[in-house]
């Protein structure tokens, strides 16, 4: 990807670890039990979780989202790049990224035993879905594990014999997965919709042509992170909303109901 040189230089300056001034401030989350889940050939991890149960059956979750907006300052050359690309372009064998490499591969990407600085989202949540307290820091953590969706697949449909490695984050994976079904029959008792598309993936040969077309699979680990993202979301909004602070929300026409 190439970019200006001004936003090259202005990349240049920054400093590519987590300084102790740059922590001030901040909740210090480092001594959590934190995790991220991707495909196993992402580059750019934007975001992780926590989780823990309490004795009186509530649970604690944290979605920890990559403060991106404490490298790129408004009005800055990064800025006005970002502005201009609007978005990072996906392609069958590559990304257009919005942001230089060096920041949504490295910097901002929450790569395990690194210092990172987030945006928290932490939830207290019941036995029956519902959000009873909720905090928004801004915080630094440190990942303990990187997961993909396709191991923790595996080992929450098997167990850990096959992956010896997910021994010490399978207690974890497996409250997540019972937080996760308490969220979605929430969901559904209001009368969400399941939006459960296939995905499709192409492959390329070594010149780019396109030689076959695979469904992707959605497991069990998809769905966790899935519900983990709309929670937070929903929790973010209210919270904007009770402050009165502006903001912009993604508004869906009402379904037509000849079509179901």
């Amino acid at each position: 990807a190439v970019f200006p040189d001004d936003v090259k230089e202005e990349v240049k300056s920054i400093n590519m670890e987590v300084l102790p001034e740059e922590m001030e401030g901040r909740r210090d989350l480092r001594d959590m039990e934190i995790f991220t889940i991707d495909g196993a050939d992402t580059k750019d991890i934007d975001d992780a979780i926590s989780i823990e149960k309490f004795a009186n059956g509530r649970y604690k979750l944290g979605v920890h989202i990559a403060d991106v907006s404490y490298y790129v300052r408004e009005g800055s050359f990064l800025d006005q790049e970002a502005y201009n690309r609007g978005t990072s372009v996906y392609l069958l064998d590559r990304v257009i990224p919005m942001l230089p490499y060096k920041l949504s591969n490295d910097l901002c990407s929450l790569n395990p035993d690194e210092d990172k600085l987030v945006i928290s989202c932490i939830m207290e949540i019941d036995n029956l879905g519902n959000v009873i307290d909720s905090s928004l820091n801004e915080g630094v953590i440190k990942t303990v594990k990187r997961l993909n969706y396709r191991d923790c697949n595996l080992v929450l449909e098997n167990g850990v014999s096959l992956k010896p490695d997910y021994q010490e984050v399978y207690p974890y994976l497996v409250l997540m997965k019972e937080l996760a079904e308490k969220l979605y029959e929430k969901k559904h008792k209001r009368g969400a919709l399941d939006f459960d598309i296939p995905e499709i993936k192409v492959n390329l040969d070594d010149l780019g042509k396109a030689v076959a077309v695979e469904k992707i699979e959605r497991g069990i680990s998809e769905h966790i992170i899935e519900e983990f993202m709309i929670v937070a979301n929903e929790t973010v909004a209210e919270f904007i909303e009770n402050m009165e602070l502006p903001f912009i929300y993604r508004v869906h026409d009402e379904p037509d109901g000849l079509k179901f």
